[in-house]
């Protein structure tokens, strides 16, 4: 098992030269701005368990990814962190097919670009505290987890306010008596 050093570039030289060829890397290195709606990763650096292979086509690299995040619940607004686990397996070539493979310099591979995909597509986007979160009030801003508020739930989106009034108008019976023009 190979630790690398170099950040998130790991030398490859002694596989591109036999096909066949495979070996682990254990890497744990901190990643940062990477982060979807108010999800964003931790501090804690990325921990990586890969084994590399050589195969005709380039380096495929295959292992787990985990990473901490943190943001809020989309109801409530409480601090929240979390932990991903994913599974990754990806081919590295020297002509890599833009959004499929990844680059293979000569003699190295950077594990970031693989790793930032990887982990952004499953940040949560809207993260909850827990699934039956009330959230918080629009009226008194009072957690609804922690206690019930006395505002009236009915209450229609003034967005909406002019489409209301058509309805409530549509619904009204009409007049269909004779006028003097008929």
């Amino acid at each position: 098992m190979m630790t690398a050093s170099m950040g998130m570039r790991v030398a490859v030289a002694d596989l591109v030269k036999r096909p066949g060829a495979s070996r682990s890397v254990v890497l744990d290195e901190a990643i940062g701005g990477l982060g979807v709606g108010g999800t964003t990763l931790t501090d804690a650096p990325v921990h990586l368990e890969l084994r590399l292979e050589r195969i005709l086509e380039g380096l495929v690299v295959r292992g787990t990814v985990s990473a901490t995040w943190e943001g809020e619940c989309a109801r409530c607004l409480r601090p929240l962190e979390g932990r991903l686990i994913l599974g990754v397996d990806e081919l590295f070539e020297t002509d890599p097919v833009e959004g499929e493979t990844y680059r293979l310099e000569h003699d190295t591979i950077d594990l970031e670009p693989l790793t930032r995909d990887a982990v952004g597509l499953e940040l949560p986007i809207m993260p909850l505290c827990r699934a039956d979160c009330a959230g918080i009030c629009p009226e008194c801003g009072a957690d609804r987890n922690e206690t019930a508020c006395t505002c009236s739930s009915d209450r229609g989106d003034d967005r909406w306010a002019a489409l209301d009034e058509l309805l409530e108008r549509s619904s009204e019976p009409m007049d269909n008596s004779p006028t003097d023009s008929d």
